[in-house]
């Protein structure tokens, strides 16, 4: 059974087990589609500074409901320890649909065990609305750096041990913790780098200042298709097909790698489930359709349209599956 499946699986228990039965959902679509919402703009945080992977899908969802509702969806980038800053304010803000978070694998399942004093809980203070897309972690170098695949790579850094770096959007980053676990796998040092936010790392790349980042697909596919950076492995289990002859981390011997991001939308807790379900299906409507299933593929992302109890019960599962890693490699916050 794929991860999907099982996600799928707990989540449709969890949902008999309180009691959301086929008539219960139909009425909660039927009054979805009647209430007035939205009347008024609405406020899409994303949690990281603009040109991130992050910021890339949340503008592309800003568009869609704004033109779906013909109601403004303004994006606001509020960067800081490592999305957590954006993340509590949107916590915080009143829950009545008009703030919502571009929540992601950092900022909703890998700070809680990256930061002691977390000022919000993702599972208590947050309703989950939409998983928006799953997206690769691509592995790149300058293309001034002599190697030409994961191997060759491998064996320069083991050759020069602490002498390569590599960059991320932070200590704690999904791009930190990805190839902390390369790192792992790979028995290799490099000297880590954090910047604030991807789009810095990703200049510095191109720029030859750091020489590897490990990162979501859509922050540098532009730059591998001109030919700028150098792309060695994909993160997902399988092949992408924007990327169809990149081979796989566990292809090239890594066994079972998998360090993937995803992102998706989430409300303040407390948010009406009407307005949530109305959400849901807007954004899963966007998400279902050819013209941005192909826009998302083209930047090496994968449309994920789901409920919003498969979401959570995505949530959850990541806090537990990336507690581990943070705890025996050691990652601190900035």
């Amino acid at each position: 059974m794929s991860s999907v499946h099982k996600i799928i699986s707990a989540a449709f228990i969890a949902c008999v087990a309180l009691g959301f039965n086929v008539k219960v959902h139909a009425q909660l679509t039927q009054s979805s589609n009647a209430i007035a919402y939205p009347q008024k703009p609405i406020r899409l945080v994303v949690p990281f500074t603009p040109g991130g992977s992050a910021d890339i899908l949340g503008r592309t969802i800003a568009h869609e409901l704004t033109q779906a509702w013909g109601q403004t969806v303004v994006v606001e980038n509020v960067a800081g320890a490592g999305g957590s800053i954006g993340a509590d304010k949107v916590a915080k803000a009143q829950a009545d649909g008009y703030t919502l978070l571009m929540g992601h694998i950092g900022t909703l399942a890998v700070n809680p065990s990256l930061y002691p004093k977390l000022p919000y809980n993702p599972l208590k203070d947050f309703a989950p609305v939409a998983w928006v897309a799953r997206v690769p972690n691509i592995l790149v170098v300058n293309a001034q750096l002599p190697v030409k695949s994961l191997q060759e790579l491998v064996a320069l850094a083991k050759s020069k041990p602490g002498q390569l770096s590599y960059g991320s959007g932070g200590n704690g980053s999904a791009a930190n913790l990805a190839t902390e676990y390369f790192k792992m796998q790979s028995n290799i040092s490099m000297l880590h780098i954090p910047y604030r936010g991807t789009a810095p790392a990703v200049n510095d790349l191109l720029g030859n200042q750091i020489q590897v980042l490990f990162t979501g697909a859509p922050a540098v596919m532009g730059h591998v298709k001109s030919g700028q950076l150098r792309a060695l492995a994909v993160s997902s289990p399988k092949r992408i097909p924007a990327l169809p002859d990149l081979p796989t981390v566990a292809e090239l011997g890594y066994k079972n790698f998998e360090a993937d991001q995803w992102y998706g939308v989430v409300a303040p807790a407390g948010t009406p489930r009407e307005i949530v379900m109305k959400l849901n299906q807007q954004i899963n409507l966007a998400l279902n359709s050819n013209e941005l299933k192909k826009r998302l593929s083209t930047e090496g992302a994968v449309a994920m349209p789901e409920t919003p109890e498969v979401f959570g019960a995505l949530i959850a599962q990541d806090i537990e599956r990336w507690r581990p890693v943070i705890t025996s490699g050691r990652v601190k916050a900035d």
